[in-house]
């Protein structure tokens, strides 16, 4: 796997910010001047509260092993904070049949005395040329506004759900485990959680690795965190004593009820079992009217382990984002549900998936290879190859938009051999 460290800034964005008297240089996270001017500007720019001195070392900690960029003004001195943040680093990505790396991108902030002027551009385009001369062949990142990001060739390639639960008429109807559940305390919940991930994450499409510190703040050890007394924790047990299933939450009273909230922030299991086991829990709880919780998988099971449906709201919404930069590189890295053998014309504005491929998909894997004089079964911008690359948005759906260009027959076909078993998620911001 490559380690996005030793890949230098993007020269042609470095000439374009220098054009306007700015300076874009990788931090030294080793200068506690400069990592801590770093981890307090990307505070500001999500509109954070200003982070106590224990929380600026956790995260200088937790930024090390990053590709971190800022962005200042010319001459700036050490430990000037800059005036625009972004860091990458390399994860596998889990697909369909396998995983790839993927050029995973967070921190993206440009402070609001610096708007307008290209610089989230500079930043963006940057990064996919760094993935790509990496060898790199896709990035991905959480967005928290979803207008930016298409211009740059991402794609709402992996939608969650937010479930919220009446418990009171949803009830429970899921029957009761085969194994035991036990509360754990902070630095076994850390732990329960580091591990199921990585189990679990490598079940589905979509997931990334997770990393100590977003475990830290799951299971309520981070410093500074304001929420981290209320977090708890329990865990599922199976017939055997293994653990299996794991989840953080914790409790809010409802106003007026001396009744509860439970919030879900984390749920990771491994088995059906364990997944059951602590719906069960949650929705069971004693004087618990409401259990919510985000990022679950568009195919949650719950609404059929309860006696009424109906006390379960699932909402959808876009999550991970993603941007092929290799066709044939991404394209040879998952397996397929059905045979293809189609020609592709993909543009991309930035060049790096343009052109005619031709995919043939035999046995589940995928031949890709350059096809100069064929004509196009199918056209479509990288945006939307890249949305439906991990197996959960419908070629179909694209199709009836607009954003690929073929026949009914073949958007069906190109549905039925990149569509994932189980719907993709991502059960973790980044």
């Amino acid at each position: 796997m490559s380690d996005a460290r030793d890949v230098p800034v993007d020269p042609t964005s470095f000439e374009r910010l220098a054009s306007q008297n700015l300076t874009y240089r990788v931090i030294d996270t080793a200068s506690r001047a400069d990592a801590e001017a770093f981890v307090r500007a990307d505070a500001r720019g999500f509109l954070d509260a200003e982070p106590e001195t224990a929380a600026v070392e956790a995260d200088i900690v937790g930024i090390t092993d990053r590709r971190n960029i800022g962005v200042f003004e010319a001459e700036s001195e050490a430990g000037t904070w800059p005036v625009a943040t972004i860091n990458s680093w390399v994860t596998p990505l889990t697909v369909p049949g396998g995983e790839i790396d993927m050029w995973a991108i967070s921190s993206v902030t440009v402070s609001g005395t610096h708007r307008r002027r290209g610089i989230a551009r500079a930043l963006l385009e940057g990064e996919l040329r760094a993935a790509s001369s990496a060898g790199v062949a896709i990035a991905g990142l959480t967005v928290s506004e979803a207008t930016i990001y298409g211009r740059y060739g991402f794609a709402p390639a992996i939608p969650v759900a937010k479930v919220t639960v009446d418990t009171r008429r949803a009830g429970w109807a899921g029957g009761e485990p085969n194994g035991s559940l036990e509360y754990v305390d902070k630095q076994a919940l850390k732990k329960n959680i580091a591990v199921l991930h990585e189990i679990e994450r490598t079940q589905r499409s979509g997931q990334v690795a997770g990393w100590d510190r977003r475990w830290e703040r799951v299971a309520g050890l981070a410093a500074g965190d304001p929420k981290a007394a209320s977090r708890r924790g329990v865990r599922y047990l199976d017939e055997d004593g293994a653990t299996r299933g794991v989840m953080s939450y914790s409790l809010a009273e409802i106003p007026g009820t001396f009744h509860s909230e439970l919030a879900i922030t984390q749920l990771s299991a491994v088995t059906a079992d364990a997944l059951r086991a602590l719906w069960g829990f949650a929705i069971q709880h004693d004087l618990v009217d409401k259990v919510t919780v985000d990022l679950r998988a568009v195919d949650e099971p719950l609404p059929w382990l309860v006696k009424d449906r109906r006390g379960v709201e699932v909402s959808v919404h876009d999550h991970g984002w993603l941007r092929i930069l290799d066709v044939a590189a991404a394209l040879t890295a998952r397996t397929y549900r059905a045979p293809l053998d189609l020609v592709f014309e993909i543009s991309d504005p930035l060049g790096f998936a343009a052109g005619l491929w031709r995919v043939q998909v035999a046995g589940g894997r995928a031949t890709v290879s350059a096809d100069s004089g064929g004509s196009a079964d199918a056209v479509l911008d990288v945006g939307a190859l890249s949305a439906i690359y991990a197996g959960g948005v419908s070629a179909t759906e694209l199709h009836a938009a607009g954003r690929l260009d073929a026949t009914t027959e073949v958007a069906a076909s190109i549905d039925d051999a990149f569509r994932s078993t189980h719907a993709p998620v991502l059960g973790i911001w980044y």
